[in-house]
């Protein structure tokens, strides 16, 4: 008698996102569980490669996103990227992200990846969502 070939669905107790196939699931899950690792020179080069290539995709998503008022997810990441980025200029006295080397761009993003950190973060975050949420409006109004 043959043995069933075990699947990847079989490895793990919950769909980590319910109703998706397993194939989703598994990609969702990977990304989410490597979002916050710095990346190797290799990797980021790699990845400038694949944006270049997903440049009129991501065009076409954002034309698409721009006709429709942002939900409170979006505004709540937007207000959370607003805090994250303020305290990113507080810590490299205004230098902007860009304009760092590969190692000292991995050293901030280790340092506000420290609990105290993403704490204040929150709190900074709850702070703006508001001011967030005016623009979001404003925008739409026109």
């Amino acid at each position: 008698m043959a043995e069933k070939l075990l699947r990847f669905k079989d490895l793990y107790t919950a769909e980590y996102r319910p109703g998706e196939d397993e194939l989703t699931n598994y990609r969702a899950m990977k990304r989410k569980k490597h979002m916050y690792e710095a990346l190797t020179i290799q990797q980021r080069l790699s990845r400038k490669r694949l944006m270049k290539r997903l440049k009129p995709k991501i065009e076409l998503g954002r034309k698409r996103a721009k006709r429709k008022m942002a939900d409170k997810k979006k505004l709540e990441k937007r207000a959370t990227r607003q805090a994250r980025t303020f305290l990113l200029k507080k810590m490299t006295k205004g230098i902007a992200k860009g304009d760092m080397s590969y190692n000292k761009r991995q050293e901030i993003e280790k340092r506000l990846e420290k609990p105290a950190v993403k704490q204040r973060i929150k709190m900074l975050a709850r702070k703006l969502f508001k001011d967030v949420r005016k623009k979001e409006v404003e925008r739409k109004k026109g």
